[in-house]
């Protein structure tokens, strides 16, 4: 752990994936999105605010015009990660119609947030419409989502760290780490990120 965040050492768990692995992961994905969309006319979509380190660095490895444009929901209630029940609450401000689309996700687990997104933008009628997630949970899976480029497959455990939080913290951190604090998360009724 770099001595910038020790200070965070009570709060935070053992490092999951370091700064290296994920950015040399962003790296490889990034080539292989240029390769598949090479001289096509690429929009990439996010949901704000989770994915947005991950949307930066992805894009900065697609050595080709790209666009970007994001998205943002509201959820409901203390289960939404269980129901996934949402709102949009900013929409998109690039056209999508004939343009190719990827939805680019920083977590998928259950699939119903993206599911209702993946809708969402297919009502505008892209020419293709392919999902980048960085992190694939399956085993929390309800709702089966076709994902083009994978850059981790992780098991059932709450991270915290390049874009993902715990109540809008941690996200700054350069690298995933496990959040170990149990009793808060019994307290509030939490299901892993």
């Amino acid at each position: 752990m770099s001595e910038a965040y020790v200070g965070w050492a009570d709060d935070i768990g053992p490092v999951f994936l370091t700064q290296e692995q994920i950015q040399r992961r962003v790296a490889e994905l990034g080539a292989q999105i240029t390769r598949d969309y090479a001289g096509l006319d690429l929009v990439t979509v996010g949901v704000l605010k989770g994915v947005i380190f991950f949307i930066t660095d992805l894009v900065r490895a697609i050595h080709m015009p790209v666009t970007m444009d994001f998205l943002d929901i509201a959820r409901y209630g203390r289960t939404e990660q269980v129901r996934g029940v949402v709102r949009l609450t900013k929409d998109l401000t690039e056209p999508l119609s004939g343009r190719h689309v990827l939805f680019v996700e920083d977590i998928i687990d259950t699939g119903l947030t993206s599911h209702y997104i993946l809708g969402i933008l297919r009502h505008h009628g892209p020419a293709s419409l392919r999902v980048c997630v960085l992190l694939n949970r399956p085993a929390r899976r309800i709702v089966d989502i076709d994902l083009a480029y994978v850059g981790f497959e992780v098991p059932d455990v709450y991270l915290v760290g390049y874009g993902l939080d715990y109540r809008e913290r941690y996200r700054n951190l350069p690298y995933l780490v496990q959040f170990e604090r149990p009793k808060m998360r019994e307290k509030s009724g939490e299901s892993p990120n």
